[in-house]
């Protein structure tokens, strides 16, 4: 753990920052956009199965551990970074007044995250009566193409909103933040950082990412409460991942086979990216 008072610990921050920032572009940029290409030639479920359960090892080791090991060494500059963000107004006020309703808070919030499941299950039925329904980001060939295939979009989701949450949320602004003294230069780099490592979904999945990103933030600095950004980040991505195969496609019904070429096409109905 890296003491705030240590004379050279600004230092040791830029180190790791920049390793933290070698390690993630590069996968992005050279390891996932090459992974995504490949996988969307794919047509046997099998290899799209083995891929699948490349990318949740790959993402439970790599963001899991970053965030681990960040948590470790910056965990006191966590409560300094909150400090600082509290001296926003907006977020003091959202802070104060999610803590003073007590039990209707946490009501507010939970009826939130059911109102974001229940319009996503709306939409989606409503984008069954149409032929396509455009999508944010290159995307459509993540989605599950059967059973087999829809257990990894569960597990994916699960997994990408607990190790980046954690990640993205909570320790790389803290590292930001032990190195540059500022809440806002923090949240700011966490947040272009997360969105341009969808860069594989082109442009646009990286300003839509960028934009749930915000979301998730916002929710995490006015409830003070990670788990909520978590919960919140695992239902988009479930949505995207289980809900909208299963409701439109009806994946659950195809069990998984060697080769899914004579299955019937899927339509490209997904509005958000994945996360």
């Amino acid at each position: 753990m890296i003491d705030p008072e240590f004379p050279f610990a600004r230092v040791l921050l830029c180190v790791v920052l920049a390793g933290l920032l070698t390690l993630l572009i590069v996968r992005a940029v050279r390891k996932d956009r090459r992974q995504y290409r490949r996988f969307k030639r794919f047509h046997s479920t099998v290899k799209r199965q083995r891929m699948y359960r490349k990318w949740l090892i790959d993402s439970a080791v790599t963001f899991g551990g970053a965030s681990v090991v960040l948590l470790l060494l910056v965990w006191q500059y966590v409560p300094l970074l909150l400090a600082a963000i509290d001296g926003y107004g907006w977020v003091r006020a959202f802070r104060a007044g999610f803590a003073a309703s007590g039990g209707v808070g946490v009501a507010v919030v939970v009826s939130l995250m059911l109102a974001l499941v229940v319009g996503g299950v709306l939409g989606i039925v409503l984008a069954r009566k149409v032929d396509t329904v455009p999508a944010i980001g290159d995307i459509q060939a993540l989605l599950p193409r059967n059973r087999a295939e829809l257990r990894y979009g569960a597990a994916l989701s699960i997994n990408a909103g607990i190790v980046e949450e954690l990640l993205f949320r909570l320790a790389v602004p803290a590292l930001v933040f032990g190195i540059t003294g500022s809440g806002a230069v923090a949240v700011a780099v966490s947040l272009l950082l997360f969105g341009a490592l969808h860069i594989y979904q082109g442009v646009a999945g990286v300003i839509g990412s960028t934009i749930i990103g915000t979301l998730l933030m916002t929710l995490f600095l006015a409830t003070g409460s990670i788990l909520v950004a978590i919960v919140a980040h695992a239902l988009i991505d479930l949505r995207s991942l289980v809900l909208i195969p299963v409701v439109v496609n009806e994946v659950h019904r195809l069990p998984g086979r060697a080769d899914v070429r004579r299955q019937p096409a899927h339509r490209a109905v997904d509005p958000s990216p994945p996360l």
